[in-house]
């Protein structure tokens, strides 16, 4: 499919949301052009469904290819969620489009997650231990089940996550029980994510010996409401506030 600047948006920009879309930068004068542009059809048709190929026409697009700092033809770029996340220029043997195809897609752990049961959580584990996306929504089930040992051994296997760091503190709160945080916790467990921050930011204020792990409780949430989440603005200004 040949997009231009009117259909840029919709062909790839929006339809990125919904999976991985291709762009060649191609000129008609350009051999090589003409060339990768036929071992990027044959790749995205074996691979019907999941991505999708779309042309654009550099020199009837100029304004476009400069947006996207196009220097030098082909030029392909792959777009997921409304962004450019991997990209390469010139003519590509066979094998490197595939691979290049390939990593656009998602993995069998990636749709194990998408699942969300705990059997599914559990095998994208076994696939890709300490992955937080598995991880967290595991340990947040076996903590409503009551076994906060196994979710804690869970989360003490995943690095570099807020969401993770967040919920090992809540199990440690809640295992030491002072201060009662009971409410705070269970409007976590209601999505009433107002409510318990405002409770956890009133804690802040008076719990000495706990300050730290309620404030990565807090960061937690504010994680995975999102930056761009008013609630979350407003409530890392309070948390900052109540630190400093």
């Amino acid at each position: 499919m040949d997009v231009s600047e009117s259909t840029f948006q919709s062909a790839v920009i929006d339809r990125s949301h919904t999976l991985p879309v291709v762009v060649d930068f191609w000129a008609e004068w350009r051999g090589p052009c003409r060339q990768l542009g036929q071992l990027l059809e044959r790749a995205a048709a074996a691979r019907a469904g999941s991505v999708e190929l779309v042309k654009l026409d550099v020199d009837a697009n100029p304004g476009l290819a400069q947006a996207f700092q196009v220097q030098g033809i082909p030029a392909v770029k792959a777009f997921r969620d409304g962004r450019v996340v991997s990209e390469f220029v010139g003519l590509q043997p066979p094998a490197a489009i595939d691979q290049f195809l390939d990593a656009l897609l998602p993995s069998k752990a990636d749709a194990l997650v998408e699942q969300g049961d705990e059997a599914s959580l559990r095998a994208a584990l076994e696939l890709e231990p300490g992955r937080s996306d598995a991880a967290v929504p595991l340990a947040r089930m076996l903590l409503s089940q009551g076994d906060p040992a196994e979710a804690r051994q869970l989360l003490s296997g995943v690095a570099g996550s807020f969401a993770a760091d967040g919920l090992l503190s809540r199990i440690e709160l809640g295992e030491r029980g002072e201060p009662d945080l009971t409410e705070a916790f269970a409007a976590i467990d209601q999505g009433e994510h107002q409510r318990a921050l405002d409770l956890l930011l009133e804690a802040l204020t008076t719990a000495d010996g706990a300050r730290d792990d309620i404030r990565r409780v807090i960061v937690g949430i504010l994680e995975e409401l999102g930056v761009e989440d008013p609630l979350a603005r407003d409530s890392r200004r309070r948390l900052a506030a109540a630190l400093y």
